[in-house]
């Protein structure tokens, strides 16, 4: 992958776009940023995901390092979900590390490594990627969430205690019948 520091396709004005020029290029130069971007659509899984538009707060420090700008700090984003065991809808947030190098200049080697592209470096995809890898995979409205009943459908919470349902498997059905069936001579 080939790209030139100097041909900017970046919006500066974008939500997750941070402009270093005040750094400057002197290694050791840092910065404190705090700011809140809307989330850009598709930061989700199947159950859990930050709504679009919802407000991420991102506490970060940037620091001119040889090689190019280190960014590292908090991202916490709200999420909404479903609970993966009775379906209630829950509402949290998730709070993630971020930490990459913004490079000067691309890989020698080849590699792909996140740019400074101009004076500008883009955030949403480190962002992204962290927030996702921070999301739970089976959210849960509470620990001791009883989930819901296999026969009927509803919250076991909301049922009383003992709850069940005479199913018979229709494989065993003809037995049901033997079993119920008078005997002979009696």
């Amino acid at each position: 992958m080939t790209a030139s520091r100097h041909a900017t396709h970046l919006d500066p004005r974008a939500p997750l776009v941070l402009d270093t020029r005040e750094l400057g290029r002197r290694a050791g130069s840092m910065r404190r940023v705090q700011r809140t971007a809307p989330a850009p659509a598709g930061w989700e899984l199947e159950l859990v995901g930050v709504p679009a538009g919802a407000e991420v707060a991102l506490e970060l420090r940037l620091e001119a390092v040889m090689d190019g700008v280190l960014v590292s700090g908090t991202v916490v984003a709200p999420i909404r979900a479903e609970c993966g065991r009775c379906l209630t809808p829950v509402e949290d947030d998730v709070e993630v590390e971020v930490q990459e190098l913004f490079a000067y200049d691309p890989d020698p080697e080849g590699d792909v490594v996140a740019l400074v592209e101009g004076d500008f470096i883009d955030l949403e995809p480190i962002v992204r990627d962290a927030v996702l890898l921070g999301l739970p995979l089976n959210p849960v409205c509470r620990e001791d969430c009883a989930g819901l009943c296999a026969g009927c459908g509803e919250p076991l919470v909301d049922l009383p205690v003992g709850h069940g349902h005479d199913e018979i498997d229709t494989r065993w059905a003809a037995l049901a019948a033997v079993e119920t069936e008078p005997e002979m001579g009696s």
